[in-house]
Parts: C-alpha cells; structure tokens; sequence
C-alpha cells in the first residue's frame, strides 16, 4: 500500500508542477506594441516621431524611415504619448497580453500648414526639427506655390534674416556687397553647390523653381556642415522626386514694368513686358522615377543702356537699349532607378542646361533722370550657357548604413562684351559614410570625404600673370550626434580643408562645431550652438582686372582666407491661441571675423592709364556682428473653408569694426596716398559700423485664403546703410572735376538727402478653380517706390503680371 501511494502522491504532483512552470513562463513572457505612425494631412508617413510611455519617458520608441515602430514590453496596461514636431500631441492606451502582439495605426494632425509633418533634412545630415542646434528657416513646396514665385531669389528675399541684393545672399549682415563674387554663403542643390568655381557666384538661374520640395535657410557660420563657402550661412534646396500619382504642371505668366512716379526717370518709349512659361512633368515607372522640367523667360529690363553726355565717347558698352533685353532657356531632368533585387539600393543622374542672355551693370548714370540708365563703361552683356551632370548611387543596408556616393561635371561659357568672357570646368565628388550605432547607445556617426577641382580661362583673371587659372579644393569631415532621453541632442562636427590654387599657393585649415538642444516641454526647446568658419578667396578676388570705361576693378594676389565664429543661444516655442497654431523662434547671436574680406572702392592705379578708380578685394581686419533674430510662422483656422497663413521676421544687428585704426592697403589718391583704414575709408566712422549694411530688417507675409480665393501681401523694411567707402565721394568730385572727359556720377547727395528706410510692399491675388485651374495676379512694388539698396543700383519699379497655372 505504501508503495502505490507513494506513486500516486508523485502522478498527482507531476501536472501539477507542469502547470505551475507554464504559468511562470507566460507570466515572464513578452508583448510587443508596434504600429505605423502616419501624417493625418498627407498620408504620409512620419520619420522619428516620439512614442513615449507617460509613466516613464525613458520608455519609447521613435519611428523609423518607413514611419513604423516596435518595442517589447511586459503584460499590462500602458498609456502612450505620441509627439511630432509641428504636430499635435496624441494619447492611446493599450492592454498587452503575454505573447501579444498590438498594432496601432496612429494619425496625427498638423499644428500648422508651414510645418506639417515632413522630415527636415539639414544639407546633408539628415536631422529631426527638433534636434536641430542652428537657426533654421523652412520654406515649404506649398507657400513657393502660393506665392507665384517665378525665381528662386523672390522666396529667398522673404525670408528673416536672409537679403538677397544684386544676386548676392548675405545673412544676417555677414558681408556687404561684391557684385555676387565670393559669396559667404553656401548655396546646395541636393546637397550639390551651385556656386561658380571661379568667382563662386550663386547660380539662381540653374534651379527649377517649378520643381522644389523644400528650401532650409541655415544661419550662423556653417562651414563645418556646408564647406568653405558657407562662412555666414547656407542654403539648401530640395528637389522633388515622383509620388505615387504622376504630376503634370504647366505656368504660363506675362506682365510688365509700369512707368516709374517721377515720368521723367522713364527711359524706354516700346513695351516693358515681362514674359515665359514653366511646365514640370513627374513619373513613376516602375522603379524608374523621372522628371522632366524647364523653362522659357522673357524680360525687357528695367535698366537703359548708357547714355553718355555730348562729351563723353563710349566705346565699352555702346549697345542700345534693345540690347539690355533678358531671355533664358532652360531644360532639366532626374533619373532615379530603385533596384529590384538590391533592396535600399539606387541610383541616377540628374542634369541641367541652360541659355541665358543678360546684362550686368555696376553703377547708375545719376540720381535723378538717369536712375534707370546705366553708367558709361559699367554695363556687360551676357550671352551665357553652361550645363551640369550629376552621376549619383545611394545604398541602404539592413543594419542601417547608408553610403552616398555624388558626383557633378559642371561646365560654363559666358561669352561677354568687353573681352571679360569666362570659360570654366568644375569637377565635384563627394562620398558620405552614415551609421546609427546601437550598441553605444544610439550614438550616431557621419563622415566623408569631398572634393573639387576648378579650370578657368578668362584674360580679366590676368592679374596672376595668365588667363588660365586652376583651384583644387579637398576636405573630410564627420559629425556625432547623441540624442538622450529622446529630450537632449548633443552634436559634435570637424572639418579639415586643403586648398590649392595654381598648384602653388596652398592652405590647409582645420575647423570645428558643437551644439545641443534640450526639450523643456511640449513644443518648448531650447538650443545653444559654437561653430567655427572658413573660407578661402576665389580665383576672382584674387586676380581679377578688368577696366569698364572709367571704372575698374583690381586684382589682389596677396589676398589670405578669412575666418570666423559663431556663437548662439535661441529657444522655438510652439504657439496656440484659440485657432491659431505656430512657432515662434528667437536667437541672440555674435559672430566674429578675421581678416575680412571686403570689396572697397578706391585709386588703385599709379598711372591712372588702366583706369581712374574702381574696386579691390582686401583683407581689413578683424569685425564683429552681435544681434538677434526672431521669426514667428504660424497658420490660423478661423473657419471651414477659411485659413490665415503668417509669416513674421524681424532682425537686428550690430556690425563692428573691431580695429578701425588698422592700416590694411595703400591707394593713389589725387589729393595724396591714402592710408587704409577703416577710419580713413569710412563716409561716418564715428560708430565704427561696418559698411553696406542694414540695422534693422522685418519681413512679413499675410495670406488669406477662402475657398478657392487666396489673397497675399509681403512686407520688408530696410533702414538706412549707415556707412559706406568714402572713394565713392572722392570718385563722385573727380568725375565731376573732369572738365567734361568723364561723366559725373552722382550719389552722395542722394546718400545723404534720401537713404531713408525703405517700405516695399508685394501683393497677389490668385482663384483656384477645379482644383487643376489658377489664375494669379502678382504685384511687385506695389506702391511704385523708387529706391536703392546698395549705392548706385536702382532697385525694380513696380512690375504686374498675370499667371495661368494647369496641374494634372
């Protein structure tokens, strides 16, 4: 009896320890919550939105490239937090079982429409809004739409903080002006530059405005992200790929210039028109992804050829004023294969080519009557073409690397009157290593390796003692970023650059830059940023010389690199008051140069056989600019079918010469050599400011739309440039004591009698019908103003153009 009960006392037992162990290994078993995170505006799926658990913000996740997530968790009841920036915060609760697994497709709705949920790419790292440590302005496919923009430069002039004057892009008053040459700011086409090799000039006509699907301004010294050129900012502009839905898009616009307020400033007796046609077609076959675009552009101008007095013989730009007449051509396409068998692999070429016909002018023939004329000797014509072919390869791996690998065959020929014609050939490459290392805590890695090499022949680059001139530029670079908590972003980047030019003059520089941001609250975040700039003179400002009748301008071999850095703090609050929804970001920063790069205007000439005055490229010293920055962009859903967009910008700065006694260059003055200094130089030094630059800017856009009607207004102020090169007068009192050999040209007393601050006002007014159908007006100038912004250019009168828009 014993033995069986001991046997069945074991059988009993046995199931029972059985089940005891199963309800161990499920209660220590795992559920998984994942889901797909989705834009409730486009559909479109969001990149690094926050899943995070409201008990304990050190669990979450965050949405990968496909907007999906996952994360393993024990059984219970949890309560979500999901956050995006730009969008509205939403909570969800789930119940996870042992071995579960629960899926939410999560929707999430935009603040505002200027930043709905979209990933911002900064250049060529690809970051979150909210992990950003520089300042940043955002220009939406959509308000370059709304807005009727017929060139790049007419979206850019709107933004905060960013001028576009004579084609030249200046941040936050980081230079004054050069005519475009040497720009101070990088300007990127997917992550491309499209600057001139030889006199790094922005190319605004090469990019498809008709085809942009983002634009980020990046203020502050950026050359450890953007290279050598981005000594003050940059610029970086996306271009769109096809969607699921082909895209077809066609303007057709034709306008005019209307006679300026005072009749006697009219110089042209035909038709001023203003005319041409954009058309954009977007595809997908396949995994064959093509775009095709271009454009036509007409423009009669509104600035007259020279018109010497009876005295005066011009034989440098004797050309009527027919000749002063724009028109461009330009075609462009993208090819991009997604490789079927290779899963995160493609590959392409985009290219461009363009005809343009144009002219260039330095200087106004007087401040009266003659404000719309040209100089004698100071205009160009232009006959302009180049193209490029950019070859490029992306790969994926499932372990998260990224490698990129782009490249560009850039060639330009401006033929121009004068014997000033250019012919230059850039070669660019670059390769970008990216790596998201997990198991250092998610510690993200960037690095690469770029270069480009530079043929230019132009005889008014002679000044090096031939035509032929070259520049070898190679860098490497890397970036950490380490976001903690999903709450602290830290970002660490360094950059070395080795410059060659002519094979002989060389200059290595190393530069670096860090930041963080933290997130106070929802939509609150704070951020603080040191970078470091460089840049190197073009083959222009170093060798240039090149006579327009009376005036010139200089070379300068001996130029050296000028260097800068950057400090800023800035805090991005998002707004929400009743129906109104934004952001409002402010930024104090200070910004310090070494060896300036100015373009200043002097007697350059000991012989005074070449020509009596002009202008020279040199180094003058150390400056310093401190101001602040704030914009505010927002959206107002006051109705159904009524909405409010804004866009608010206000800047002020102070630039400083920092050593206005310091002698840089001597000159040959009639009246006597002139030392160089800022103090010697300066028409009012007595505050130190810097030169060609504007205190205080505000930029505003309203937009109202109701139905299909939209209805906008754009608003910037300038106040008055408070200094400027005193050889401007000196040269203005030769011309004048010339006994009739050279044409006065006049400016001081509108210098000093009319450099007020400056209100110019655009408005548009556009219906859109069967959602394919627009019909816009665009006003520029709306109230005729006749004004300047840098001396002796006369500004656009108002203009009027009517736009038919058809998208399919």
């Amino acid at each position: 009896m014993g033995f069986f009960y001991k046997v069945n006392k074991t059988a009993l037992l046995l199931p029972l320890l059985i089940l005891l162990c199963q309800t161990l290994a499920l209660a220590q078993e795992k559920g998984v919550f994942s889901g797909k995170v989705f834009d409730g505006q486009t559909g479109e799926t969001l990149v690094g939105a926050n899943i995070i658990l409201r008990s304990d913000p050190t669990v979450g996740a965050a949405s990968d490239l496909q907007g999906k997530f996952s994360m393993a968790l024990d059984p219970g009841t949890y309560m979500f937090m999901v956050n995006f920036t730009g969008m509205k915060s939403d909570t969800l609760t789930i119940v996870l079982k042992p071995g579960q697994t629960v899926e939410r497709r999560i929707i999430l709705q935009p603040y505002a429409s200027e930043l709905q949920g979209i990933e911002i790419k900064v250049g060529k790292y690809e970051k979150r809004y909210e992990d950003l440590t520089v300042s940043m302005e955002v220009i939406k496919s959509s308000t370059i739409e709304n807005r009727n923009t017929r060139t790049i430069e007419t979206a850019l002039d709107q933004t905060p903080g960013l001028n576009i004057l004579d084609g030249e892009a200046q941040i936050r008053g980081g230079s004054g002006f050069t005519f475009g040459v040497g720009s101070k700011v990088g300007v990127f086409v997917d992550d491309m530059p499209m600057l001139t090799g030889d006199a790094g000039r922005s190319l605004w006509d090469l990019i498809p405005v008709e085809n942009i699907e983002q634009v980020e301004i990046i203020k502050g010294a950026s050359s450890v992200l953007s290279g050598a050129s981005a000594l003050s900012g940059a610029i970086y502009i996306r271009t769109a790929y096809p969607k699921l839905k082909p895209l077809t898009r066609v303007n057709v616009y034709s306008g005019l210039y209307t006679p300026p307020k005072d009749r006697s400033y009219k110089w042209w007796s035909d038709y001023p028109y203003i005319a041409g046609a954009n058309f954009l077609h977007s595809h997908m076959f396949g995994n064959l992804d093509v775009v095709v675009g271009g454009q036509v552009n007409f423009d009669h101008g509104y600035i007259g050829a020279p018109h010497p007095n009876q005295w005066v013989i011009d034989t440098v730009s004797n050309f009527s004023d027919k000749q002063m007449a724009a028109s461009q051509y330009r075609m462009n396409f993208m090819l991009r294969y997604r490789a079927k068998k290779t899963q995160g692999l493609n590959y392409g070429l985009n290219g461009n080519i363009i005809q343009n016909n144009t002219n260039m002018v330095m200087a106004w023939l007087d401040d009266t009557s003659g404000f719309f004329r040209a100089y004698p000797g100071s205009a160009v014509l232009q006959n302009m073409f180049s193209f490029f072919l950019d070859p490029f390869f992306n790969y994926y791996t499932q372990t998260g690397i990224k490698h990129s690998l782009k490249a560009r065959i850039f060639h330009l020929n401006n033929i121009m009157s004068n014997d000033q014609s250019t012919r230059q050939t850039v070669i660019t490459g670059d390769y970008q290593f990216r790596r998201k290392y997990e198991f250092l805590k998610g510690l993200e890695f960037i690095g690469g390796l770029t270069g480009s090499h530079t043929t230019s022949h132009a005889k008014m680059y002679g000044g090096s003692g031939s035509p032929d001139n070259t520049l070898m530029n190679l860098s490497g670079y890397i970036q950490l970023d380490k976001n903690i908590l999903e709450t602290i972003n830290l970002s660490f980047g360094a950059r070395l650059e080795y410059f060659s030019l002519n094979d002989t003059v060389t200059d290595t520089k190393g530069i670096f830059r860090l930041g963080g941001t933290i997130k106070l609250l929802q939509e609150t975040y704070l951020r603080a940023s040191f970078g470091q700039g460089y840049r190197y003179p073009t083959i222009a400002e170093r060798f240039i010389r090149t006579s327009m009748g009376a005036i010139a301008v200089f070379e300068n071999p001996d130029l050296v690199p000028e260097t800068s850095w950057n400090a800023e703090l800035g805090i991005k609050q998002g707004l929400k008051f009743g129906k109104y929804y934004g952001f409002l970001d402010i930024a104090v920063f200070q910004q310090e140069y070494k060896n300036t790069i100015e373009y200043l205007f002097g007697f350059w000439d000991p012989e005074f056989t070449f020509a009596v005055a002009g202008f020279r490229f040199l180094n003058t010293g150390k400056s310093r600019i401190t101001g602040i920055d704030i914009s505010q962009t927002g959206m107002a859903k006051i109705s159904r079918n009524m909405q409010l967009n804004t866009v608010v910008g206000y800047n002020y700065i102070v630039p400083m010469a920092l050593e206005p006694d310091y002698v840089f260059a001597h000159d040959y003055n009639p009246g006597g050599n002139t030392a160089f200094s800022y103090i010697s130089t300066s028409v009012d030094p007595s505050r130190d400011i810097l030169k060609y630059r504007f205190l205080h800017t505000l930029k505003c856009d309203l937009e109202w739309r109701y139905l299909g009607w939209a209805a906008g207004i754009s608003i910037k102020y300038f106040s008055k440039i408070e200094n400027l090169d005193k050889a401007i007068a000196d040269f203005e009192q030769a011309t004048i004591n010339s006994g009739g050999t050279l044409q006065p040209i006049l400016y001081m007393d509108y210098f000093y009698h009319h450099n007020n601050v400056n209100f110019v006002v655009d408005g548009r007014l556009s219906y859109l019908f069967s959602d394919r159908h627009k019909i816009a007006l665009i006003m520029n100038n709306v109230t005729n103003r006749t004004y300047s912004l840098r001396p002796l250019k006369a500004e656009e009168m108002r203009s009027m153009i009517l736009q038919y828009s058809l998208k399919l």
